[in-house]
């Protein structure tokens, strides 16, 4: 069954006159009729009663005729909701962001998306990078915000924000009075620290090691502020971002800048390599990029 048979059908049955719908589209009549009987012939039934003056439909041709008005109004809404797509008023973006992310970015980039494309849904997805980089190559979520380095035979990499590390420490703490320190000042401390499913964890493994010593890892756990409350309890010390020090509550926590080396948190965006883009998704993508969000 052809579309434009259906339009002429309609058309024909609308105006219960081949010469009328004639007059009122832009087919000649015998081309509707021609359309007609092929339409009959498809589905082996007469779809208009030829007996009476003006043409009637019969059982088969009523049912056509609504199905075909249903089919016909999908198709054009078809080409509305394409539309929509197009113009991003419409979407869904799922984002997997390591938890200490998504506590310092995620409010923001929601309000300042959801602002402009209030209809796109941002899904998040709070897990570790190192399963979150899975997750993108998988192609279960559309992007991710990690820390780098991340594979760039795997993904399509772009930088987001860099940020410095420091030393969070309880007040009562013997380093809390120093204006800085070195990482291998903190050799015999007690270290809390990410879990072994975040990209911070081998950060900070790996930057102690490469002073010269392996870190006396205490306690771990998947979340921030938790680390913040046991360093808050004086059960240890931890090295996170500076900015997440304004966000925790905690005013027995201090925080003080490390040297030699000095120590970055590098983020960096990343999506599945030759992987469809939504209009949506490039849209999030070009407004993180341009540090509009």
């Amino acid at each position: 069954m052809e579309l434009r048979d259906l339009k002429s059908f309609i058309e024909v049955a609308a105006h219960k006159s081949f010469t009328k719908a004639a007059a009122h589209s832009y087919l000649t009549q015998p081309s509707l009729s021609k359309a007609v009987k092929k339409l009959e012939e498809e589905l082996h039934m007469e779809l208009f009663d030829r007996s009476t003056r003006n043409l009637r439909l019969t059982d088969a041709g009523r049912i056509v005729y609504q199905q075909g008005h249903k089919a016909l109004s999908a198709l054009a809404e078809l080409d509305i909701l394409l539309d929509e797509l197009k113009d991003i008023a419409i979407g869904k973006i799922k984002m997997g962001i390591p938890p200490l992310i998504g506590t310092l970015f995620f409010p923001r980039i929601a309000r300042t998306f959801n602002k402009k494309y209030p209809k796109v849904m941002l899904e998040l997805v709070e897990l570790g990078a190192k399963r979150i980089c899975q997750l993108v190559e998988n192609g279960e979520i559309d992007l991710g915000i990690i820390v780098l380095p991340a594979s760039e035979t795997k993904f399509d990499v772009y930088p987001f924000i860099q940020d410095e590390f420091v030393l969070y420490v309880h007040e009562d703490h013997k380093l809390a009075k120093k204006s800085s320190v070195t990482l291998r000042e903190l050799e015999d401390e007690k270290f809390i620290i990410f879990s072994e499913d975040f990209a911070l964890h081998d950060y900070i493994k790996q930057s102690c090691e490469d002073a010269g010593f392996t870190p006396d890892i205490s306690y771990q756990s998947s979340q921030w502020d938790l680390i913040i409350e046991l360093v808050s309890s004086n059960l240890g010390i931890t090295l996170m971002p500076i900015s997440i020090y304004y966000k925790q509550t905690n005013s027995n926590v201090k925080i003080i800048p490390i040297e030699k080396p000095n120590l970055y948190w590098k983020l960096g965006i990343i999506t599945k390599k030759e992987a469809y883009q939504s209009f949506a998704l490039k849209e999030l993508l070009n407004m993180l990029e341009k540090n509009e969000i």
